[in-house]
């Protein structure tokens, strides 16, 4: 079958991290009726909810507006609060003429009434009366001619700004076009980098992150049944037992062994080079040992630690007293006594190939052990869980995901100070350091004339990384 590439993609979010919170014991197959029940209870609450048409919210009325939009609204906006300003004071023009009018007829039908009543001649303070308010009249004409020249010179004012910021913004936005037509055009000028050049860039882009999920290359597809779990599991350095080395993401229906065979150690390399590979292994999580006896070669790495517990069992107990309470805890039960004596756990055995994540009781945040090549420990942590998402893959065959792959840090040759190291001396007198490293060429040179060593007063080893 023709080999498919998919490209790998992770919803975005995650756990809230806090350090050294363990979750209680639990299951995948609880946490996911848990979670799928508040699912369908959600979804009820939501079906059963009448809402009116003004609270329904459709996404297709939602509208992004551009910057030219909202500049529009913007004038439109300043149009409206001059038009209604305007408004405003030649109403109120409008209100002192019409007072004026009524003042000014009743002046008039007040001196008609005294005319008719002095045989048509009348008094000189009506006369002085009307005179006066012709004058008034004509005052607040003047003051209403002001008012509305003084509304049209704001209104054009305003108008003036706004145009300026609008022409201000093309022209920024005529500059940023001119500017990357400019770097197009350099850029189409330059002449094609070479091949080293090309791998230098890759090189450097490969450095920029190591979190970043790799395409994924699968043979088949499965696709995921849901509800589906997925869960994050890290793997720390046997040595620098703070450095995650990997993470992945895991199904709950996927067996141990599927994440043991995606687990990379640096010990697996140097044993498989030195033709002594073991494929055996084990998880210890919680009270269970999950041995990997698939192969027929396959060592049961727990056989000797139970076989400790049943012959030394006191021993195995301080022991185990030691794990889970510290020296601190034991100095003060050596003063005080211990009225509640630790009991060992009741320890199993169970086949790795056998066993799914969906099996498993496990805390979250808690270390859990994994063992291979012998002697060689890893702290394993099952970091989170979750339903499978939409944005997840898809495809069953390309779990587990690696999602964090640490990057090793490799050794330059000592002598030439270029190329990278693949041979590691210790305790060679002819070497400026120890231990030393070295490229095939450089070590070819120092140590050997026509394929004969020169001497073998030191000790070699293949060197991969740190």
């Amino acid at each position: 079958m023709e080999s498919m590439i998919a490209n790998c993609s992770i919803p975005k979010g995650g756990p809230i991290y806090i350090p050294n919170l363990i979750s209680p014991l639990t299951t995948v197959p609880e946490f996911q009726n848990v979670l799928v029940q508040q699912l369908q209870e959600l979804e009820a609450e939501l079906n059963s909810s009448q809402l009116t048409d003004a609270e329904e919210i459709c996404v297709d009325d939602l509208k992004i507006l551009k910057e030219e939009e909202l500049v529009e609204m913007a004038l439109e906006e300043a149009f409206k609060v001059d038009e209604h300003a305007g408004k405003a004071a030649s109403g109120d023009c409008r209100k002192s003429g019409n007072k004026h009018d009524r003042v000014k007829g009743s002046g008039l039908k007040n001196a008609s009434t005294s005319i008719e009543s002095t045989n048509g001649r009348p008094p000189v303070s009506d006369v002085d009366g009307v005179a006066m308010e012709k004058k008034k009249g004509s005052k607040k004409q003047k003051k209403r001619k002001a008012n509305k020249h003084l509304v049209e010179n704001t209104y054009f004012k305003r108008v003036e700004q706004l145009a300026k910021i609008k022409q201000k913004q093309d022209d920024d936005k005529a500059t940023a076009r001119l500017h990357s037509l400019n770097a197009v055009s350099k850029n189409n000028d330059c002449a094609i980098p070479s091949s080293d050049k090309i791998e230098r860039m890759k090189s450097l882009r490969s450095m920029n992150s190591s979190e970043q999920v790799k395409t994924l290359e699968v043979e088949e597809h499965i696709p995921v049944s849901y509800p589906e779990v997925v869960l994050c599991v890290e793997v720390y350095h046997n040595k620098r037992r703070w450095s995650k080395i990997q993470e992945f993401l895991v199904l709950g229906h996927q067996t141990l062994t599927e994440l043991k065979d995606k687990i990379y150690c640096l010990t697996d390399q140097v044993m498989q080079k030195a033709g002594k590979h073991d494929p055996s292994g084990y998880f210890l999580i919680e009270d269970i040992f999950f041995n990997d006896l698939r192969d027929p070669s396959a060592i049961d790495y727990s056989g000797p630690i139970f076989d400790w517990l049943r012959n030394s069992r006191d021993d195995a107990l301080k022991k185990w007293e030691s794990i889970i309470t510290g020296e601190l805890q034991q100095k003060q039960r050596a003063i005080l006594g211990n009225v509640t004596p630790s009991k060992l756990p009741n320890f199993k055995t169970v086949d790795m190939h056998k066993t799914r994540f969906c099996d498993l009781r496990f805390q979250l945040g808690a270390g859990y052990l994994y063992c291979h090549q012998g002697d060689c420990k890893h702290t394993m942590v099952i970091r989170d869980m979750r339903l499978i998402h939409p944005e997840d893959v898809n495809n069953r065959a390309a779990y587990p995901i690696i999602i964090f792959q640490l990057k090793p840090r490799v050794q330059k040759c000592h002598v030439c100070k270029i190329s990278r190291a693949t041979k590691v001396t210790v305790d060679d007198k002819w070497a400026r350091e120890n231990p030393c490293y070295f490229c095939d060429y450089c070590f070819s040179l120092l140590h050997s004339s026509d394929e004969s060593p020169l001497y073998a007063q030191f000790s070699v080893y293949d060197y991969v990384h740190d």
